[in-house]
């Protein structure tokens, strides 16, 4: 049965991540029963990327619950994966059998302010030649938003997507954890039509600890309200949770629909 997300402008996902020790059956279980309208699917454990037939089981099962596969999120760096063995061709077959629209790549492994000429030109020509391939496939292309990467800077990340040129190619965001709100409001300011999902969290003030969700609605109620200026569609989806129990997902599952609610109805009005 679906769940009755298919008008709204920001969708509640999950990230399997969330669940690595849980079956994919268990997780798909948990969602359903949390209310959610989506998942994230990680290829470091539960749908790996030279396994397409395990896709397509997924994505069976995902559908069958009335639920949407919101993205793949495979574990490919750009400038490196391809030389290391795992080819994106293969990356992108399995997102293709998983049924998702996107694909969470990595731009590379160096930081911004370490990264040297070279090593930045081969992460962008190979982003650029993923999000063509991609393209071609009817599957979009989104850098995870991470330090040691080049997206470890707002900056560091539009250079990079402006550098890459190709309109399959955006970025996730997620809030870098001791960071002022007014700082995550720019950098979602900054990104605005790049933005493909967020991912969520409430890590405070380190990543030591793990919050409930509804203790960082300051923050979060501001990010969304920039987030749903974006496009229609777009997932905010939960990852990590305090004990990464059943019980809490269900828990900031209901406060991030109620936040998701707000933010829709505000933008219907």
């Amino acid at each position: 049965m679906a769940l009755g997300f298919a008008c709204a402008m920001l969708l509640p996902g999950l990230l399997s991540v969330t669940f690595r020790q849980r079956s994919c059956r268990d997780i798909v279980a948990f969602a359903s029963r949390a209310g959610l309208a989506g998942i994230e699917w990680g290829g470091d454990v539960h749908v790996p990327s030279n396994d397409p037939a395990t896709a397509r089981t997924v994505r069976r099962m995902t559908e069958d619950a009335g639920l949407q596969v919101s993205a793949y999120g495979s574990y490919y760096r750009a400038g490196q994966s391809e030389a290391a063995g795992v080819p994106f061709s293969q990356v992108l077959e399995t997102a293709v059998a998983l049924g998702a629209p996107l694909i969470r790549v990595w731009a590379g492994s160096v930081g911004s302010s370490a990264v040297g000429d070279v090593n930045r030109a081969a992460v962008v020509a190979d982003l650029r030649r993923a999000a063509e391939r991609a393209a071609e496939a009817g599957v979009g292309v989104a850098t995870e938003w991470h330090g040691n990467t080049l997206t470890d800077s707002t900056e560091s990340a539009v250079r990079l997507l402006r550098e890459v040129g190709h309109a399959n190619l955006g970025t996730l965001w997620q809030p870098r954890i001791g960071d002022a709100v007014d700082v995550g409001v720019a950098d979602l300011r900054m990104l605005g039509g790049l933005l493909r999902a967020v991912h969520v969290f409430h890590w405070w003030p380190t990543v030591q600890d793990r919050r409930p969700l509804v203790e960082g609605e300051t923050a979060w109620s501001a990010y969304l309200s920039e987030v749903s200026q974006v496009s229609d569609g777009l997932f905010a989806s939960l990852e990590f949770l305090p004990h990464e129990t059943e019980a809490d997902l269900r828990r900031d599952a209901s406060t991030l629909k109620r936040w998701l609610d707000r933010e829709n109805s505000r933008a219907v009005d």
